[in-house]
């Protein structure tokens, strides 16, 4: 079964319209759930986890949809390692990940237009359950600023429910023209 995140099918046309610059990368992917979804859209999607077994599963779920992905298999957390081509993707998608380092690698990594959708953990989500150790947990307002130059689509950061969890969501465009990678 198919279970993408309810953020991105809402925001998914985004990366619909055709004018994306580039294919689709899954960050932290695990099984792609969210990648596939979007393959089943049309999208060139790849899907990067340190898991194998996880990129395996991907590419069976991804046949079962009747769709192609590409998957990519990196440890994205290597001290003092951009694992993240330059300006290689139209859209990255990253949900219930966090690492700090990687976040300067997520702005060179998209292409100018590009769109990124994340969501992940917030400090307030440790009363509700894993994670709980504040590496993997945002700051109040910590997404928002390490993308506050770049053209805000959607924000939200407070409780959802089903499941019941804390978090911060952004979706947003890289800026055509100039800065807004580094």
């Amino acid at each position: 079964m198919l279970e993408p995140a309810a953020l991105l099918v809402e925001f998914s046309d985004h990366m619909r319209r055709g004018n994306l610059p580039g294919p689709v990368l899954d960050l932290a992917s695990g099984e792609g759930h969210n990648g596939i979804y979007l393959a089943t859209l049309g999208l060139q999607v790849i899907c990067c986890d340190r898991s194998g077994d996880a990129l395996a599963a991907a590419l069976r779920l991804a046949a079962e949809h009747g769709v192609r992905i590409r998957t990519w298999q990196e440890d994205l957390e290597v001290p003092g390692v951009n694992p993240l081509p330059v300006e290689a993707f139209g859209a990255i998608v990253v949900f219930r990940y966090l690492h700090r380092p990687l976040f300067p690698a997520i702005r060179k990594a998209l292409r100018q237009g590009g769109i990124l959708v994340y969501e992940t953990f917030t400090a307030d989500h440790a009363k509700f359950g894993k994670p709980r150790n504040p590496d993997h947990l945002l700051q109040p307002g910590e997404l928002r600023k390490v993308f506050e130059d770049w053209e805000t689509i959607h924000w939200f950061e407070g409780e959802k429910t089903d499941p019941l969890r804390a978090v911060a969501q952004i979706v947003c465009r890289r800026p055509r023209g100039g800065g807004g990678g580094g």
